[in-house]
């Protein structure tokens, strides 16, 4: 199946406002599309560095800006689409097949994700030209009638 950048949205994520601090919850197959399996955060990167730059054959993702800002550039061997992230009830679902990179962190930002499946080295395109590669095998497989 044939995923477009425009399958990549920002969920708003439940927001409990209480005068002694907010909270918000995320459930698996329910405030986003899969069970989520991992978690893990970003925390500490250097000021002009980028993260990610890379993509996933079959995972799921959910990324949030729990403190701070970034950027989520997200492309899907066609089209390009950059989400700038700065609340923690906001979260970008990201489906596989997305080539991403992260940037524009603030000063002190956590980047929080979850994922639908436990860490597997097979799943991760780390060569953006096999992505590209593939992207474009996809698309041609799909227009054949």
């Amino acid at each position: 199946m044939k995923r477009s950048v425009n399958d990549c949205v920002i969920l708003d994520l439940p927001k409990i406002s209480d005068a002694r601090g907010n909270l918000t919850f995320i459930e698996g197959n329910s405030h986003i599309p899969f069970d989520i399996k991992r978690v893990y955060y970003l925390y500490d990167v250097p000021g002009g560095a980028e993260r990610g730059e890379h993509a996933h054959k079959d995972l799921h993702q959910l990324i949030v800006a729990i403190s701070g800002s970034f950027d989520v550039i997200l492309n899907d061997g066609h089209e390009e689409r950059r989400f700038h992230l700065n609340r923690s009830y906001f979260g970008l679902y990201v489906c596989p097949m997305m080539w991403r990179g992260l940037d524009n962190f603030s000063s002190g930002s956590v980047c929080m994700v979850l994922a639908s499946d436990i860490y597997d080295e097979n799943d991760y395109i780390r060569e953006r030209e096999v992505f590209f590669q593939l992207a474009q095998d996809e698309q041609n497989d799909h227009s054949i009638p």
